[in-house]
């Protein structure tokens, strides 16, 4: 994935300020691809130069607030980049490094390290389910985003996968070794 789709895929969502689009991001795209505000702002210029977005004139203000909108090429951009095939991305997670490492040098820390990852795993999911509950109600199910809600059912079941796994490591880790 790259920045520029995600920000085109938010931007069609609703058109919104570089300031309210970095929010959207810490709150939802975020979740899955991760950008801070500089590159962000950096790819909003990038994307109105190549004419794929553009500044919807804002009403006289104190700041130099821009609203951006997508462009018909924009929006003809994302639909190239959905339709475009792209290989799956191969782990690259530095727990794993760590943990194989473990088995050469001893375990001393790493089970404290593995009951942090799995404090912040336990929490994503806790919050993942919370919004399919408040987005996502049984009753409602009738009105949903399919595709919507198929991203947020990935992040519970990568989530799942994480706690069960790093539940199952922390029961079957070794004691550890004194000067391994």
């Amino acid at each position: 994935m790259s920045l520029p789709h995600a920000i085109l895929t938010a931007l069609l969502e609703k058109p919104s300020s570089g300031l309210e689009l970095t929010r959207r991001f810490d709150k939802s795209i975020g979740f899955f691809w991760s950008a801070t505000h500089q590159q962000i702002y950096r790819e909003l210029a990038r994307l109105e130069d190549a004419e794929l977005i553009r500044a919807v004139p804002q009403p006289p203000s104190r700041g130099q607030r821009k609203e951006y909108e997508v462009l018909p090429d924009g929006r003809a951009e994302l639909r190239r980049w959905v339709a475009a095939a792209q290989d799956p991305r191969p782990v690259r997670d530095p727990l794993m490094v760590r943990v194989r490492a473990a088995s050469v040098v001893g375990t001393e820390g790493l089970a404290a390290e593995l009951r942090r990852h799995l404090r912040m795993h336990s929490a994503q999911l806790e919050e993942y389910r919370a919004i399919e509950e408040r987005d996502f109600p049984a009753e409602g199910a009738a009105d949903e985003d399919p595709l919507l809600h198929g991203v947020l059912r990935a992040g519970i079941a990568q989530e799942s996968f994480w706690v069960g796994w790093l539940e199952q490591m922390l029961d079957e880790l070794p004691a550890p070794e004194k000067g391994g």
